[in-house]
């Protein structure tokens, strides 16, 4: 073997040696291989930060391989990503397989073409210390600042916490958000809006226009003494100004506004969009999809001018070149486009064609002629009401331009106005004066967090999708649907019939795959931003980021971007030694319970939120409730809190005996007479109907759910338990079962599951088969105490401090009601 080429990913390996031929062989390297090592922290601060790097032990197999081909080669292409991440790769790659890093060829290329490969191959280059430096710095800061921050967590306010530079940033813009929202008082005003008839010389309607009211009414009185006096009037066009306009089209995709764009056009996540244009990528199709480059190569231009003109005509191609706002951007050289623009549509995967012909879109609008429109304005005054005037805007399309291929959502026409004279007549058609209500601040989703982030230099490409999956997946945000609550408003109709009144019902409030924190995530906030200020401050990690830059251009030393910031932060986390735990568990005072006079507080516990009535005193135990489903630590009152200690509460007797019956005869059931019974646990509200018989409450309040709704939760309870055992092996241990994410196999003594393909019918399958993959599959993770025994909690590095050791109560015990 003469040359091997290592890339990050096996299905760009398969390209590349497609396109590189006899003499080259490519292999994956899966991605990092090398990271500080888990065991403490990793990093010797005392010796400059030396970062102690380890083999990951899923990587071992791959680095062996890969130093074996290497051995045989003449030349070793070190291939990986062009941005720093892929930059990193390729050094530890050289480090791992004994490399001289200084001689080994680096390659880089934003497209997976031919040409491109090519071109890198005749262009090669060493790795990029500077590069290398700015991630490794990057990596570990973020080590430091996890390492030291979590434990504190851990001791103060809960296990298994966790806190990061940007991370906690992240969930401190989404709680102050929530903050803000929470806090929002709303107000309403009265809107107008309607139609009216154009009317001809013979007073003949030849038209319908559409107007407004610039000015909303401050109340509904005005708003029917205004229409009362239109109603008398006359109407007439005052005024006609029409004026040329146009619309320029928007630049080509960085990461973060393709992220924007697909999740408001095509309903992608961040983590789904990043996923999908990094198969395009690898197959050939796009450019390089982590960049904050709006640039285009002059190629690129070229050949969408080329392609612009051939589709849809030399008027419709405008060449352009968009200067990037970030004037650091190392992450790329070029913006996301299509390696080939002659090529619309691609096959394959669903999403793949939607998101490239995205991809496509906006790339060829970029390079298009601007819209030509003439927009009309018009204003129509009332006869008797002379310092009043309605208002119709109208806009024509005179030439499409970019609108041919690409309509962002700004991009919405307005309604086409009839031709209009000044001095012509209107006739009244319907005017609606609608009760309109001021919205809070909007909650983040992904992509306006992403933006967010972006806006304020927090970040960069290769961190949005991982950062927003973290905060998820540590439990501080969650992603759902909320639906809204019933609203009336008032509506004022005036049609030639008379004038209306009424009362309407909205849903207001709706929320889709919003964002929402945790009650633990206000409470690790308010504790890292009273403590660790500077580290969660919004410039100081915009300015941390600026500061990676500055070292990716060799003008700063990490070790001394390191030290600056080691010295401030540090001493913090000593001092936070001395925080007690309920200060920083934010325990809060509600008030006194009126009928006992003892202290009722919330607080935070191994479950969630919780209200505690009593302080122990006085050998009296205090009693505990956990917060139902929609109520706040931030945001309880005391009336609240007492209504949580009305559970566990009666419903009542089951009306009728309900029954189910499982495959193998087991038998599930209620029996009429049977008390049902509402509790609170720390996994939320359920029924109790019998020993050992429960049915999650979703969808309803257990403090007022009535008997009828708990008798169809506890039937469908009894049903979803007959239906779950799927197969039974007699005289075996071995059975079938439903579950979350459809059929499996269990062993119900050893509690050993097994997978069963989607494909695949459960019914089919032979005993034999069910025991052999049992046989294969992993033990079953413990939990709980029998997990902590096995594997004690990781110790926080031993620190020199002279704080005081603080005592603190015990977290409220787990309770079912």
């Amino acid at each position: 073997m003469t040359n091997l080429v290592i890339v990050e990913s096996p299905a760009k390996a398969k390209t590349i040696e497609k396109y590189l031929g006899k003499g080259f062989t490519v292999r994956s390297s899966y991605g990092h291989i090398r990271d500080i090592q888990k065991k403490g922290m990793g990093i010797d601060i005392p010796n400059g930060f030396a970062p102690q790097y380890e083999v990951s032990p899923d990587k071992k197999k791959t680095v062996t391989e890969l130093k074996k081909l290497a051995k045989g080669a003449e030349t070793v292409w070190l291939a990986t990503d062009e941005d720093r991440e892929g930059e990193a790769i390729a050094w530890h790659l050289a480090e791992a397989l004994n490399l001289n890093v200084a001689e080994t060829k680096r390659i880089v290329f934003h497209e997976i073409t031919k040409s491109a490969i090519q071109k890198a191959i005749a262009e090669p280059r060493t790795v990029d210390m500077d590069l290398v430096e700015a991630q490794q710095a990057r990596r570990i800061l973020d080590r430091i600042v996890g390492f030291e921050l979590s434990p504190i967590l851990w001791k103060k306010i809960r296990t298994g916490l966790s806190a990061g530079r940007v991370q906690s940033v992240a969930v401190r813009l989404i709680v102050e958000r929530e903050r803000e929202v929470d806090a929002f008082q709303s107000e309403f005003v009265f809107r107008l809006q309607g139609t009216l008839a154009l009317l001809d010389e013979q007073k003949k309607s030849v038209g319908e226009v559409e107007v407004k009211r610039n000015a909303a009414f401050d109340t509904e009185a005005e708003a029917e003494t205004f229409l009362k006096t239109l109603s008398q009037g006359q109407l007439t066009v005052a005024n006609l100004e029409e004026k040329p306009a146009k619309k320029s089209p928007k630049p080509p995709f960085t990461t973060s506004t393709l992220q924007q764009e697909a999740a408001a056009k095509l309903g992608f996540s961040v983590k789904q969009t990043m996923s999908v244009a990094q198969r395009l990528y690898e197959s050939g199709k796009i450019t390089y999809m982590r960049t904050d480059s709006l640039n285009l190569s002059e190629e690129a231009i070229a050949s969408a001018r080329q392609v612009v003109s051939a589709q849809y005509g030399e008027a419709f191609s405008q060449s352009r070149r968009f200067k990037t706002k970030n004037a650091d951007a190392q992450e790329a050289h070029e913006a996301i486009r299509p390696t080939d623009f002659s090529v619309s549509e691609v096959s394959g995967e669903r999403n793949e064609q939607r998101l490239y012909q995205l991809i496509w879109r906006r790339a060829i609008a970029s390079q298009m002629s601007d819209a030509r429109l003439k927009r009309t304005t018009v204003d129509i005054a009332i006869s008797n009401l002379p310092d009043e005037k309605l208002v119709a805007k109208g806009e024509v399309v005179e030439f499409e331009g970019f609108l041919k291929v690409y309509h962002s959502d700004g991009d919405k026409e307005a309604g086409i106005l009839p031709p209009m004279q000044i001095g012509q007549s209107l006739d009244l058609g319907s005017l609606i004066v609608r009760q309109s209500f001021s919205r809070a601040p909007a909650r983040y989703n992904e992509a306006s967090l992403v933006r967010t982030l972006e806006e304020m230099g927090i970040g960069r490409p290769s961190t949005y999708a991982p950062t927003i999956d973290t905060i998820q997946a540590r439990g501080y945000v969650v992603k759902e649907d909320r639906e809204g609550q019933p609203r009336e408003y008032r509506q004022l109709s005036l049609t030639a019939s008379g004038l209306e009144a009424e009362t309407l019902t909205e849903m207001a409030g709706s929320e889709k795959n919003k964002l929402f924190p945790t009650d633990i995530a206000g409470i690790v906030n308010d504790f890292l931003v009273k403590h660790f200020g500077e580290v969660l401050d919004y410039k100081f990690t915009a300015n941390v980021e600026d500061e990676f830059d500055v070292i990716a251009q060799g003008k700063e030393s990490w070790q001394q971007m390191l030290q600056n910031f080691y010295q401030q932060f540090h001493p913090k986390v000593e001092a936070a030694e001395d925080v007690s735990r309920e200060e920083a568990g934010q325990s809060r005072l509600l008030g006194n319970d009126p009928a006992s006079g003892q202290p009722m507080f919330v607080k935070i516990g191994r479950f969630g939120p919780y209200v505690q009535l009593g302080d122990g005193e006085n050998d009296e135990k205090p009693r505990f409730a956990s917060l139902v489903a929609g109520q706040k630590m931030d945001t309880i009152k005391i009336e609240e809190a007492l209504e949580l200690f009305k559970l566990p509460r009666v419903v009542g007797e089951a009306t009728e005996s309900f029954s189910a019956s499982a495959i193998d005869g087991t038998v599930f059931s209620v029996e009429k007479g049977q008390e049902i019974i509402a509790k609170q646990g720390p996994f939320g509200p359920y029924l109790e109907y019998g020993p050992k018989k429960y049915a999650p409450i979703k969808g309803f309040d257990p403090l007022s759910i009535s008997l009828e709704d708990s008798m169809a939760l506890v039937e469908a309870k009894i049903v979803a338990e007959a239906e779950k055992i799927v197969r039974v092996f007699k005289g075996t241990d071995v059975v079938i079962l439903k579950g979350r994410w459809g059929p499996y196999i269990t062993d119900v003594t050893t509690k050993k599951n097994a997978k069963i393909a989607k494909t695949e019918d459960p019914h089919t399958l032979t005993l034999e088969e069910c025991q052999k993959r049992l046989d294969e599959a992993p033990a079953p993770k413990k939990r709980g105490r029998a997990a902590a025994k096995k594997a004690p909690a990781k110790k926080a590095p031993a620190k020199k401090t002279t704080a005081k050791k603080t005592t603190a109560k015990k977290a409220a015990p787990k309770k079912k009601s």
